[in-house]
């Protein structure tokens, strides 16, 4: 039953996830910690953090981790997990390989006409929405900490937080150079 659970539920994500991976992570939320309860928030957010750490789109990448942590956490081997994986991984891509099958013809013959670049105007905002609703569903103390349990780490993940936000939006340092930073101060200071 968790497999037919795993695909439709990525099969929903596929289809609705405009925007990318980032724009899918809190969907894949929504369904997998908060409304099937197959893995904890801080599995949730382990999961996130390996799929940003490893070479691919983070959408296919969490669905590929979801689909195996889900599947052995509902009590089945590593093995089986692994099918669980690629049922995940088949069905967050499979929307959209279909999707640009069945439009690209249709889409660079009209992709000029108004109503196709009025429907593009209007997912940006919905992009947008959705990547502030992922920062904001990973904003837990899960990822934090809580001022009530330990202030130290939770003021260390604030400073590094802010960090990133300077050192990419003013610095441009790059990504690759800020994940370094940050978990150098990380592992030194915590």
């Amino acid at each position: 039953m968790i497999f037919l659970q795993l695909f439709w539920t990525f099969f929903k994500i596929g289809l609705f996830g405009f925007g990318g991976g980032y724009a899918m992570i809190s969907m894949i939320q929504g369904d997998v910690v908060n409304h099937n309860h197959w893995l904890t928030p801080g599995q949730f957010t382990d999961i996130v953090a390996v799929s940003q750490s490893t070479p691919g789109p983070i959408g296919i990448n969490s669905a590929t981790y979801v689909g195996y942590s889900s599947v052995v956490n509902a009590g089945y081997s590593p093995v089986v997990g692994f099918v669980g994986s690629l049922i995940a991984t088949i069905a967050v891509v499979l929307p959209s390989f279909v999707l640009m099958l069945l439009i690209s013809k249709f889409l660079m013959r009209y992709k000029n006409h108004p109503s196709v670049e009025h429907t593009f105007l209007g997912l940006r905002p919905a992009v947008v929405g959705l990547l502030l609703a992922a920062s904001l569903l990973l904003m837990t103390s899960d990822n934090f900490g809580s001022p009530s349990e330990c202030f130290w780490q939770f003021l260390v993940s604030l400073l590094l937080f802010f960090f990133t936000i300077v050192a990419q939006g003013i610095f441009k340092l790059g990504a690759i150079r800020i994940i370094i930073i940050s978990a150098l101060v990380g592992i030194a200071l915590l």
